[in-house]
């Protein structure tokens, strides 16, 4: 193909050369119509639809993803299924793009890259487009205006010619009656597929089948690429799946895969690109893209077992000193305050490392409620099944953390119930401790115990949440556990229902030996010495230990 005839119709070719669309059908859809203020365009969002048809003796040559090119990929639907959603939520952004509960929120073509982590390479090609809004008028229109023996992308082409398909971003129509059809959205979405390698078609499963996605999915089909149906929403008790797969079926889409842009499975997103990788003749990119995908997607729950192990070795070292007289209300409340505000850094570090911003310049800020609660609550020790003492006087301390036979012999159990904030636990067995009249304080095992739950039960929530997710309830995550159940709550009153049992990593009073033998290393938490870097250096060894134990027993994920 003569590269030079393809210069003379783009004077600013070069500028535009590295972001023109190139693929199987690349020089059916864009052409290198001149294009104002090339050099500050927008590269990776909006991209530029042509105006005028092109001239296929002009077009250099094709390239696909055999010859080295990432995959192209369009997303493509009705409007309102999902499409940006499901983007989000395979970028793991949730600032990509714009999602509203109306239709036609997306109004250009936008684009995305899912790259190799460690190379950098660009593997997949990620195209956002508008809904199609009025398929059966599409159709229609084709149907009086093309020739039923032409092949499909004439046809399509034929409509992209058409005057009906140049409105302008403001509606303003080109050339025709301003009273007439407008079809330029369905135009940019037909563009965009004659310039991708293959598409996936965005269904809403609650939606019932109607006769306009017959025709969207008619109009696809004479793209000529591969399309495969992908359910969003599959999670609704209202999702109508084999009604939609009958039909798919007897327009022989017969490859079709469930992705939740809610309710996230990593398991379905590996599906989602299996699926797709057997529809391509050529499938190493999405081959690496897995193997990557699935690599990264084990590195992150490594490293927030590390988060969590690391903030529990700290609060755990914590310790206080304080004379034997001397008022321990004071103390108490400063050591609360900073497990507080340790454990909410600790949330906020999972929730960055899975990309889910809790701030409100966030289009879907997340909130925290659930994991806010007071972790020093006695109801919400209650609530998860955990004890902080056996015997008579367990109801009576039951979420103060309070060691009854050293209060007994100290302050005194009733001093110790009355005035003591709860989930500390006064230590005073050694000798020298006894002899210069020393109280040390700690953090005692069920407060421990709770912040491991808690902070596992947030980890299984963020791996099962899509980043399309803007209900704060919908971080809640109810799936089965594979936990031990602990055998304090057990030992439940007799009206604690079972089905309200929490699951605890490990038994309130047989702490992980690393967490043991942080209690006697004070300078291993930087809430008792106040050097964070060196603290947390001393700590380093344990947490990959305790880290390894809170995967042992992880949740089924």
């Amino acid at each position: 193909m003569n590269h030079d005839n393809k210069k003379s119709l783009d004077g600013n070719n070069d500028n535009r050369e590295n972001d023109k669309p190139k693929s199987l059908f690349a020089d059916k859809a864009y052409e290198a119509a001149p294009m104002a203020n090339a050099e500050s365009a927008p590269r990776s969002h909006n991209l530029q639809e042509s105006s005028e048809e092109p001239d296929p003796s002009h077009m250099p040559l094709k390239k696909t993803i055999a010859s080295g090119e990432s995959l192209k990929l369009a997303v493509v639907g009705h409007t309102n299924t999902g499409k940006t959603s499901i983007l989000r939520t395979l970028l793991r952004d949730v600032y990509f793009g714009e999602v509203k509960n109306e239709a036609a929120t997306t109004r250009h073509v936008e684009r995305a890259q899912l790259t190799d982590s460690q190379t950098g390479e660009v593997l997949v090609t990620l195209y956002d487009t508008p809904g199609l809004e009025d398929a059966s008028g599409l159709m229609d229109w084709l149907e009086d205006n093309t020739a039923s023996r032409r092949d499909g992308i004439e046809r399509l082409q034929q409509f992209l010619a058409a005057d009906i398909a140049q409105a302008s971003d403001d509606g303003a129509a080109h050339d025709y009656d301003s009273q007439s059809y407008d079809y330029s959205q369905e135009a940019k979405v037909v563009r965009q597929l004659l310039a991708s390698d293959m598409a996936i078609y965005v269904v809403d499963a609650r939606e019932p089948v109607l006769g306009k996605y017959k025709d969207e999915l008619a109009i696809l089909s004479w793209a000529a690429i591969p399309v495969m149906p992908v359910f969003n929403f599959t999670d609704s008790q209202d999702a109508n799946i084999d009604d939609w797969q009958t039909m798919l079926a007897r327009r022989n889409l017969h490859i079709s895969t469930r992705f939740d842009s809610v309710a996230f499975e990593f398991e379905d997103e590996m599906r989602l690109w299996q699926n797709l990788a057997t529809m391509l003749t050529h499938s190493e990119r999405l081959e690496q893209l897995m193997a990557r995908r699935a690599e990264d997607w084990a590195q992150l729950y490594d490293e927030a077992n590390i988060i969590i192990a690391d903030f529990l070795l700290n609060v755990a070292a914590f310790v206080r000193e304080i004379d034997e007289d001397d008022d321990p209300m004071p103390v108490l409340q400063q050591m609360q305050e900073a497990v507080r505000q340790s454990e909410r850094t600790m949330q906020h570090s999972l929730l960055n490392l899975y990309k889910f911003y809790d701030n409100a310049v966030a289009a879907t800020p997340l909130e925290l409620q659930a994991y806010q609660q007071d972790p020093f609550d006695p109801e919400l020790l209650k609530s998860y099944g955990i004890r902080t003492t056996s015997g008579a006087a367990a109801g009576a301390l039951l979420g103060l953390g309070i060691d009854a036979a050293a209060l007994g012999t100290t302050l005194g159990l009733g001093a110790a119930i009355g005035g003591i904030a709860g989930g500390l636990l006064s230590n005073t067995s050694s000798i020298a401790d006894k002899i210069t009249g020393v109280k040390r304080l700690y953090i005692d095992p069920a407060t421990l115990t709770l912040l491991a739950t808690r902070a596992i039960d947030l980890l299984t929530a963020l791996r099962h949440r899509g980043h399309a997710a803007t209900d704060a309830t919908q971080l809640l995550y109810k799936g089965e556990t594979n936990t031990f159940e602990s055998s304090d709550s057990a030992a439940h009153d007799d009206e604690t229902d079972d089905s309200n049992r929490s699951i605890t990593p490990w038994p309130m009073h047989k702490l992980p030996s690393e967490l043991k033998k942080a209690r006697g290393k004070p300078q291993w938490s930087s809430l008792s010495s106040g050097k964070s870097e060196q603290a947390q250096l001393l700590r380093a060894d344990m947490a990959w230990s305790l880290s390894a134990k809170l995967q042992s027993n992880k949740r089924a994920d």
